[in-house]
């Protein structure tokens, strides 16, 4: 997860919007008005850990001319969403979660007057419905790149790598800076210090979300959410594995679900990695994205045991 730039965004002009969290927190967001059939269903776009929300413009834009209203946002501490410096946030990675997507959510749903949602979530976008305690109003969730980071899931060379990052160097760097410089680590923009320990300990112990269920720190829903889920990670991807995205699944055991694991050369590509399906220059893939938001994938219901 490297270098998540901002696609050339700077040409766009959605419409900017302030999204107001249950505690008070205030998010900035971007709208993106539907063109075309505007009957398409709203799709919320919830970022991956570290991602400014100007990386999925593109893909925005694009779903916009499908005829589908788009909201993009930033969680608090991070982009345009992160208020005084970094050092002085108390951001904390559940907050993102039983908070700021559930106002995200709220205001699609507001803006749009629809009774239910889409939510595009990218790796951690997609990893929290279960702190959400109105999970019931989004139709289908498509989890891009989405597992739980599990370290015990993925290969030994990279996880390695990812625990010495994470459960290491992030906690040091927060005693000498303040944040966690996940920036010089290659994990995107650098996080609120809260955000990068929770990270850290969510990957080490696996079922991403549930650990602040079980630190007493959110709501739990998991066993609820019945949410349709369709889960696309790449072949080349070292974090949205196999088993971290089972990982995932289970904590989610009664909703619907499907599973894609995409090869680049299938689609043209060399490469797509963990975020790559967002760039312009990977436009090949946003059909596919799209036919999993309006339901042209097909589910299967868990069997219990």
């Amino acid at each position: 997860m490297t270098d998540p730039r901002p696609n050339d965004a700077a040409t766009l002009r959605p419409d900017p919007v302030t999204l107001a969290c249950a505690d008070g927190q205030r998010l900035q967001g971007h709208f993106f008005a539907a063109r075309g059939d505007a009957t398409a269903a709203p799709v919320l776009i919830s970022p991956a850990t570290g991602v400014r929300q100007q990386f999925y413009w593109r893909f925005a834009d694009w779903l916009a001319g499908q005829g589908h209203p788009v909201l993009v946002f930033d969680y608090r501490g991070i982009g345009l969403s992160l208020e005084g410096s970094l050092a002085d946030s108390r951001a904390r990675l559940v907050d993102w979660g039983r908070l700021d997507q559930v106002a995200a959510l709220q205001w699609l749903l507001e803006r749009t007057g629809a009774a239910q949602v889409v939510l595009v979530g990218h790796s951690a976008g997609a990893q929290m419905i279960g702190l959400l305690p109105n999970h019931e109003r989004i139709a289908r969730l498509v989890g891009v790149a989405a597992s739980t980071g599990w370290f015990g899931g993925m290969r030994l060379a990279f996880a390695l790598k990812a625990r010495f990052g994470l459960r290491l160097m992030v906690p040091i760097g927060t005693l000498f800076k303040g944040y966690a410089p996940t920036a010089w680590l290659g994990l995107g923009e650098n996080l609120p210090a809260q955000v990068g320990r929770q990270w850290g300990q969510w990957c080490a112990a696996g079922g991403y979300a549930t650990n602040a269920v079980r630190a007493g720190l959110a709501a739990d829903f998991h066993a609820q959410v019945r949410t349709p889920i369709v889960v696309l990670h790449a072949e080349d991807d070292d974090i949205a594995t196999p088993e971290t995205v089972r990982d995932l699944l289970r904590t989610l055991p009664a909703s619907p679900r499907a599973t894609l694991r995409v090869r680049p050369r299938d689609h043209g590509l060399r490469a797509i990695g963990h975020l790559d399906w967002f760039r312009q220059s990977h436009q090949a893939l946003w059909p596919l994205l799209r036919r999993a938001v309006v339901g042209e994938v097909a589910v299967e219901v868990p069997v219990p045991g």
